[in-house]
């Protein structure tokens, strides 16, 4: 039997501060954390993999429900900074879904806390819906599934 691909296991992020990572993911999102560590310079299988020189810095794993998220805070080389508000249109990574219940409450409790928010939560599509931006502006969608079978539709 040939090699087969059984899903996705964590989606990677780089992140300017770690501690700020945990606070929102763990603290406000309410996240489980999972391990943690650190690499230094010159880790010959961490430069090979990431395909970069001298690469050092902290990682940590967190559990959201089916899958992890792997954060990495580069010491080195020193990461370009991320556009604050970077459109969803551009190329590469738009956004995260969260499945929710609850969705008005969750925004409630989430924007007093300070997070950014595109706009109130959005009826359509069989879900509720909102955007809003991590602490460093990555984009994570709150969704609250209402049709089950219009999302099954959609999701083919």
């Amino acid at each position: 039997m040939a090699g087969r691909i059984n899903g996705v296991h964590h989606i990677a992020l780089s992140v300017p501060d770690l501690d700020k990572a945990r606070k929102f993911y763990v603290g406000l999102l309410g996240f489980e954390e999972g391990p943690a560590g650190s690499w230094a310079p010159g880790t010959a299988m961490n430069d090979r993999i990431m395909r970069l020189t001298g690469s050092s810095g902290r990682a940590m794993f967190v559990r959201a429900g089916n899958i992890f998220l792997e954060f990495f805070e580069f010491a080195t080389p020193k990461p370009a900074p991320l556009e604050p508000d970077r459109p969803v249109c551009n190329y590469g990574y738009t956004h995260m879904a969260l499945d929710v219940t609850d969705l008005a409450s969750i925004h409630t409790r989430l924007e007093a806390a300070g997070m950014d928010f595109h706009t109130i939560p959005l009826d359509g599509y069989g879900v509720s819906t909102t955007y809003g931006r991590d602490p460093f502006g990555n984009v994570i969608e709150l969704q609250e599934i209402h049709n089950e079978d219009h999302v099954k539709r959609v999701a083919l």
